[in-house]
């Protein structure tokens, strides 16, 4: 039986953290039984705007695929694989370039969002700009029909289509599949100050790698309810960080809207809250900890793993390209 094929993968530029586990992590353990599923290590995307710490991409890709492995991610059942090791998607990303414009590159809401955030202004790496581009590279080589994105990337899902719809008009002929976007139900965490997205690079994220110190310390520093000054006093749920974060993880919803109605109330102080979603986080990172120490003991499995996936996602990308260039009729030796 023919199952769907889903791509999906993370920018090599640290490692993972609870905030990935949320919003990706869990739902590509459960893919891996429903789907044919490509997990990329987007090391040629991370240096769109890391090209000044191309250590760190290098570094970051063993780490990523640490935390890969570490949470469940089976490469019997999923392939794992290097961007920057897929000649393909390369290729195809320069093809692709001559069926979208500038101006439609810069219209992207995604792109005009992260450009807005980054501080680009004007002097924006044109790898970044054309980030669009080559992401329907990479969905495309795959033919993945299922992409789960964040509601925010979603207006890239889209661009994609636009270019595959292009490519197939012109050759008169189903060259590319569509893709459909899955965005998850859980968004974007917040980071623990309150103030901004959880990042690995803001240092207000809490690792999957992360020690029981460092939970600890993490969840006691959380951003509650700046007016709940003393217990009797009703709280505030929405903008806390905490009931965010439980809303996430917790996996009793009854236990927990229970929690939520006391906190309104009045009756239930911060320290409570935050007890509880230590130990909910204690116990969801203790064995990803364990595990992904036993795997940093054998870096040789590692690299084996994304080996071997490398080369199987070679096979398809380089069969898609092959295709895509039969289609547009280009020269051949």
């Amino acid at each position: 039986m023919n199952r769907p094929t889903i791509l999906t993968g993370d920018r090599t530029t640290g490692p993972l953290h609870i905030g990935h586990y949320a919003g990706s992590l869990a739902n590509r353990l459960r893919y891996q039984d429903s789907h044919d599923q490509f997990l990329l290590l987007a090391d040629t995307q991370a240096l769109t705007d890391n090209a000044h710490d191309p250590e760190k991409v290098r570094r970051s890709v063993i780490e990523v695929a640490l935390d890969y492995l570490a949470v469940g991610i089976d490469p019997g059942r999923t392939t794992i694989c290097l961007q920057s090791h897929l000649p393909a998607l390369a290729e195809l990303s320069m093809l692709y370039l001559n069926f979208v414009t500038v101006a439609r590159l810069e219209r992207n809401p995604t792109i005009k969002d992260e450009i807005r955030a980054r501080g680009f202004g004007r002097d924006i790496p044109a790898g970044f700009l054309c980030y669009p581009a080559a992401q329907a590279a990479d969905i495309t080589a795959f033919r993945a029909t299922v992409v789960p994105v964040g509601e925010d990337q979603a207006p890239l899902i889209e661009q994609t289509n636009e270019i595959v719809r292009r490519i197939n008009a012109m050759t008169d002929r189903a060259v590319l599949p569509e893709a459909r976007a899955i965005i998850p139900r859980t968004g974007r965490l917040p980071g623990i100050d309150g103030k901004a997205k959880m990042s690995k690079s803001g240092g207000n994220a809490i690792a999957l790698s992360a020690s029981p110190e460092t939970i600890r310390n993490a969840v006691r520093a959380m951003f509650t309810d700046p007016n709940h000054l003393r217990v009797e006093d009703p709280g505030r749920i929405e903008g806390n960080v905490v009931f965010t974060y439980l809303d996430a993880f917790d996996p009793h919803p009854g236990g927990l809207a229970e929690l939520k109605a006391r906190y309104q109330r009045g009756g239930l102080g911060d320290s409570k809250i935050k007890a509880r979603l230590e130990a909910i986080l204690q116990e969801l990172l203790a064995p990803i900890r364990a595990r992904r120490a036993q795997l940093s003991e054998d870096r040789g499995y590692v690299l084996d793993v994304i080996r071997d996936g490398t080369e199987r996602a070679r096979e398809r990308t380089e069969a898609t390209r092959r295709d895509v260039v039969n289609a547009l009729g280009l020269f051949q030796l």
